[in-house]
């Protein structure tokens, strides 16, 4: 069995109105509607949850906490990537302490490590971590570097507990010689599966869930051709939360459907109404489909 697989939704995180204080009791509210809305696993304070506006205190306090309300049932992984190898390693030991699943480790974006580097900054972090799973995050979008698959295989090879990519290069998209393959992009997320993935981490699952645990199920029945199906009729909602910057189009979402507050922190500001049109729109063309 895999160690990470399904419909993995990573979570944002929710504020108070101010955006000044993480809203706990909302964050465990939307684990929970999120587990029983098809997603097999979460992760806390990655991108989607703003995790450049939180402290090492907020990030922790938010694993626990969700930990606590579905840690059970659900597979909760902490995101300690950072730029700064001591940081991560840091975050890494102490988010293995309190029970996270696995980690979520970005590479180094904007120090721009050269190969060597990258090598060195995963095998301590990797160290750090113990037995906990390390799931490698590869978002040249973002970070501005690129892990290509070769590199990713010498990275498994060379921490046992490095077992998974985060694929977020849809160009790159494929199988890695040591290590599960998780879309990084929603998507992409049926032709990962049909790749071979095991499942992936994604961002629409906080809104159609349910129907992203479908195309999972589909292709794990080796019914490829509905998972296609059922993924065309979602491409609209992926389309709309590319809107704008992630997680501004998912937020503005949640709070249409009263789930939690809209609150960001800068520098991620609130959807104009124009995004917010362009989002409910989809949202509707897909409850009426």
């Amino acid at each position: 069995m895999p160690t990470f697989s399904g419909v993995i939704t990573a979570m944002v995180t929710p504020f108070t109105d101010d955006g000044g204080a993480v809203d706990l009791d909302a964050a465990k509210a939307l684990a929970r509607h999120l587990v029983e809305h098809g997603s097999d696993g979460l992760v806390v304070a990655g991108t989607t949850g703003e995790s450049p506006t939180l402290d090492d205190a907020e990030k922790l306090d938010l694993l626990v906490a969700v930990l606590d309300e579905v840690g059970d049932s659900a597979t909760v992984i902490a995101g300690t990537g950072s730029n700064d190898t001591r940081h991560s390693v840091e975050l890494t030991r102490h988010a293995a302490r309190v029970g996270a699943a696995g980690v979520l480790v970005v590479t180094p974006y904007y120090s721009r490590p050269n190969e060597a580097g990258l090598r060195a900054h995963f095998a301590a972090v990797a160290e750090a971590a113990g037995e906990t799973p390390v799931i490698l995050y590869n978002i040249p979008s973002r970070s501005v570097i690129n892990l290509p698959p070769e590199l990713l295989t010498e990275l498994a090879a060379a921490s046992p507990n490095i077992v998974a990519v985060k694929q977020a290069n849809n160009d790159e998209l494929g199988p890695v010689e040591g290590l599960e393959l998780l879309a990084g992009n929603d998507d992409v997320f049926a032709r990962c599966l049909e790749l071979g993935g095991t499942g992936g981490i994604l961002v629409a699952s906080h809104l159609v869930g349910d129907e992203m645990r479908a195309i999972y199920d589909a292709a794990e029945a080796g019914d490829h051709e509905h998972a296609r199906e059922l993924d065309a009729a979602l491409q609209p909602v992926y389309e709309a939360l590319t809107v704008t910057a992630n997680p501004i189009p998912v937020k503005a979402a949640l709070e249409m459907r009263g789930l939690i507050g809209g609150a960001l922190r800068l520098p991620m500001v609130a959807a104009t109404q124009a995004e917010r049109d362009v989002v409910s729109s989809a949202l509707d063309a897909v409850a009426a489909a």
